[in-house]
């Protein structure tokens, strides 16, 4: 039986709130698989990297859940660019305080985490198991002409932690097939898994409620929620808005979310003139990052959630509107193919031709007999998508990497 489980998410805490920096979807999965494991009775350590002094070295979340915050290079926040340096040194920090009592697996969460899980696995004779949540190689077969490329670095890391890792963890069979594809992966250790979707929080409810709390008026609204960077497609979603106002002039797009990467702020620049360029303007509004348990009344208070990612492993931000009932018109990449069902809960796009987002976001608008049927089918889609689920299918493939000696 599987008790204890220590994660490794050395270049972000799941204590940081999504939307902030390199804070994002993977923030949401960890703290949430995080506090189902400890529900299950699995005592659960996250260790992450020290980034501000006044942070306590071991914060308690609940019982059973704790973050314990280990020295790595300056405490300050870094950029991703400047961690690889510090690897070594958050490993042997985490080995310092599990090497007296290793817990039975060990799960790492990016590349940069990975990389250090191997050094933990070799030194304590730990089964790894890893997920990358983005993968390098895919990022850059799919940037915009003017985004930052991957490192080489990078890629020879991941092919490293893919070739040594006890089992990798996949959130979708289109993720899997990119591990196969663009790494090699050994299909024996190759494990498929899907985030979940806290359903207590995130469901149906009122819009007229959601945008009263909001402060919205009447007319139709789009909603982005995501990090500010290229690879994100906050371009095409203001380039959609201005197409759809043609026929709907009251519409507006709410973008929620902060600047992320090492584009991030050229890229909100880049966003505001583009904005004033198409004269939305008065229709576009930056929201900034919202705390996680505000996103369900943002996701009901829009009539689409637009999701217009060049590339995403999962697309947690497609699900949690579904749930909430909201139809979401995304691009057909990544597992964003598995986590909308084209045409009956939402709409897929080929490519990024915002007139095709907005022939989508049209019909929804026009028809909201189809719209109310789309929100349902999509809540009942979303429903696939569950972290009990979740922590039930990875308790079983963490008992599968366990030493034979160790299993019950």
């Amino acid at each position: 039986m599987i008790n204890r489980v220590a994660y490794l998410s050395m270049h972000t805490s799941p204590l940081l709130q999504p939307g902030l920096g390199d804070a994002g979807g993977m923030n949401v999965y960890l703290d949430q698989l995080a506090r189902t494991m400890a529900a299950r009775g699995v005592a659960v350590e996250v260790f992450t990297r020290f980034q501000d002094p006044t942070d306590p070295p071991v914060v308690d979340v609940i019982d059973g859940y704790r973050v314990m915050h280990v020295a790595a290079g300056p405490m300050r926040p870094l950029p991703i660019s400047a961690l690889p340096r510090f690897v070594r040194d958050f490993a042997g920090a985490v080995i310092e305080q599990l090497r007296p009592d290793p817990p039975q697996i060990l799960h790492s969460h990016y590349w940069l985490s990975g990389w250090a899980g191997l050094l933990v696995k070799r030194a304590l004779s730990i089964p790894l198991a890893n997920s990358f949540h983005t993968l390098g190689r895919v990022k850059n077969d799919n940037l915009r002409i003017d985004d930052t490329p991957e490192s080489l670095l990078r890629i020879a890391a991941e092919h490293e932690v893919i070739a040594e890792s006890d089992c990798v963890m996949a959130s979708t069979p289109a993720e899997a097939a990119e591990l196969l594809d663009f790494y090699g992966a050994d299909p024996n250790r190759l494990c498929t898994s899907p985030p979940g979707v806290d359903h207590r929080l995130f469901r149906p409810g009122s819009q007229r409620g959601a945008r009263r709390r909001m402060g919205l008026g009447t007319g139709p609204v789009l909603a982005f929620v995501g990090r500010i960077q290229p690879l994100k497609g906050v371009d095409v979603a203001i380039a959609t808005l201005a197409l759809v106002r043609e026929t709907h002039p009251n519409t507006m797009l709410l973008v929620v979310g902060g600047p992320s990467g090492p584009q991030g702020e050229s890229e909100m620049s880049r966003l505001r003139r583009q904005v004033a360029d198409l004269g939305v303007g008065g229709r576009v509004k930056f929201v900034g990052p919202l705390p996680h348990g505000l996103l369900p009344d943002l996701y009901r208070a829009a009539d689409v959630v637009l999701v217009p990612s060049r590339a995403e492993s999962f697309g947690l931000v497609a699900a949690e509107a579904q749930a909430c009932g909201v139809p979401v018109v995304a691009s057909r990449a990544g597992g964003l193919v598995y986590v909308v069902d084209d045409g009956v809960g939402g709409f897929l796009i080929d490519g990024e031709n915002p007139e095709l987002y907005a022939k989508r976001v049209g019909e929804l608008l026009d028809d909201r007999d189809l719209a109310a049927k789309m929100g349902r089918a999509a809540t009942d889609w979303a429903k696939r998508f569950s972290w009990e689920g979740t922590v039930r299918r990875y308790l079983e493939l963490y008992r599968d990497v366990l030493p034979r000696e160790k299993k019950p």
